[in-house]
């Protein structure tokens, strides 16, 4: 019977690339000369600091802009508030990893909905999804790609 897992996971290698470069894009712009602005990566966290909340919010577009890059959804990412420190501000980026409770049912909720032949079931934080044909298990796919969910999904575990 085929089935697969739906997972939320990120590299986090990949991340600490993307801060790397973002910080060396930083180095070469013309807006940030003379401004104490950094990235700093505290696994598996990413601490940006700046002068200003304005350069912060620059700051986290060019980290989003290099995370893109290496092809790590933008969704996996959440910024705090901005916390001032003297003349300084800083704001972290927490990076969500497994599916958490509430957003599992919700993605089992929206394939019962679908009235497609499958069967979903939460098994800690993946969900697992199993049915008699390949083609739902895509259709399952197309339907949690397209709706609208605050976090970013893989799909692993594909077994015939």
């Amino acid at each position: 019977m085929p089935s697969m897992d739906i997972v939320s996971e990120i590299n986090l290698e990949e991340v600490r690339n993307a801060t790397e470069n973002a910080s060396r894009e930083l180095d070469t712009r013309f807006d940030f000369r003379g401004v104490e602005a950094s990235f700093e990566w505290k696994k598996p966290n990413v601490i940006v600091k700046a002068e200003g909340d304005f350069q912060v919010k620059q700051l986290v577009d060019m980290l989003r802009s290099q995370l893109t890059k290496r092809k790590i959804d933008a969704k996996s990412m959440s910024v705090g508030a901005p916390e001032f420190s003297g003349r300084n501000c800083s704001a972290t980026c927490n990076f969500k990893e497994g599916i958490e409770q509430p957003e599992a049912k919700k993605i089992v909720k929206l394939i019962k909905d679908s009235k497609l032949k499958v069967q979903a079931a939460i098994q800690g934080e993946q969900v697992r999804v199993t049915g008699k044909k390949r083609d739902d298990l895509q259709a399952v796919m197309r339907l949690v790609k397209d709706a609208e969910l605050e976090q970013s999904f893989q799909f692993t575990n594909f077994r015939d």
